[in-house]
């Protein structure tokens, strides 16, 4: 059976990436493996293993099509649309920003001519690569698009159609705590955050914490770069919301080197992760 892991962290630069690559490489050297990308606003771990990646499909997002002959002017789409997506101004045709829009539908809803109806733009692409035994899934938003957790929506049903052939999936989320990320848990049975030891690291660990608290899902911690700031303040992170550090990583220029080569990072250890 398959075991899908999120690799998350709550600031950019804690290494999360390079967890994320590090464990699917070393995983995949004895197992069938897929590494997920959902980093969509910025996906980068194709650059970390060096992977070309071809194009799989394109994602599409419903926008609101306007039926002019049909609008009487009332502006009621305008007024229900809280993206300000459609704009209304008395007496004249609706102004559609469709770069605002997230496709919720309320226009539609409060239209009383049924002037509204649905019509597709494209938002972004998912991408597919492989490298020796690892195979790479990802998504890529479209510049200027909002609503990055659609992509992560779709890399989540393409999950689905292929998990039965691996033994581990590995995910690798975005930044944050936003809604992209929440996404990009939706499947994972386990989540390790990625943190480091460094004032913003705490700060943005205890975010991560607070949310899967408040989703119903259990995190462990990996601590990068444990030797080059003050663990105790991550130890007391850990004491709180009753969770614990399964594996503590050095400042090693050897990883630092790796990244710049663009070559796949190697961690000593690091399937040790997998027995905690």
């Amino acid at each position: 059976m398959v075991e899908i892991i999120a690799i998350t962290g709550g600031k950019g630069g804690t290494g999360k990436s390079t967890v994320a690559t590090a464990l699917a490489y070393e995983l995949s050297k004895s197992n069938s493996v897929l590494l997920v990308d959902a980093d969509v606003d910025c996906p980068n771990d194709h650059l970390l293993l060096n992977i070309n990646r071809e194009e799989l499909n394109t994602v599409y997002q419903r926008i609101p099509k306007i039926d002019l002959n049909k609008c009487t002017k009332c502006g009621q789409c305008g007024k229900v649309c809280k993206t300000k997506a459609l704009i209304t101004i008395k007496d004249r045709n609706p102004i559609f920003v469709q770069e605002q829009c997230n496709g919720c539908g309320s226009c539609k809803i409060a239209c009383p001519e049924d002037a509204i109806s649905w019509q597709d733009k494209e938002i972004g692409k998912l991408y597919k690569g492989s490298r020796d035994n690892l195979n790479l899934l990802s998504g890529d938003l479209k510049t200027n698009q909002p609503i990055s957790e659609f992509i992560v929506n779709h890399l989540n049903e393409e999950i689905e159609k292929i998990k039965d052939n691996y033994e581990y999936i590995i995910i690798d989320t975005a930044a944050g705590t936003h809604c992209p990320v929440i996404a990009a848990f939706e499947l994972a049975s386990k989540v390790i955050a990625v943190t480091e030891p460094t004032p913003l690291g705490v700060h943005d660990l205890e975010i991560i914490l607070r949310l899967l608290k408040k989703i119903n899902k259990y995190g462990t911690v990996i601590v990068n770069r444990f030797d080059i700031g003050n663990i105790q303040k991550v130890n007391e992170l850990i004491t709180k919301y009753n969770t614990r550090i399964i594996f503590k990583i050095p400042f090693s220029k050897d990883i630092v080197d790796s990244y710049s080569k663009g070559n796949p990072i190697q961690i000593k250890n690091i399937l040790e992760v997998l027995k905690q």
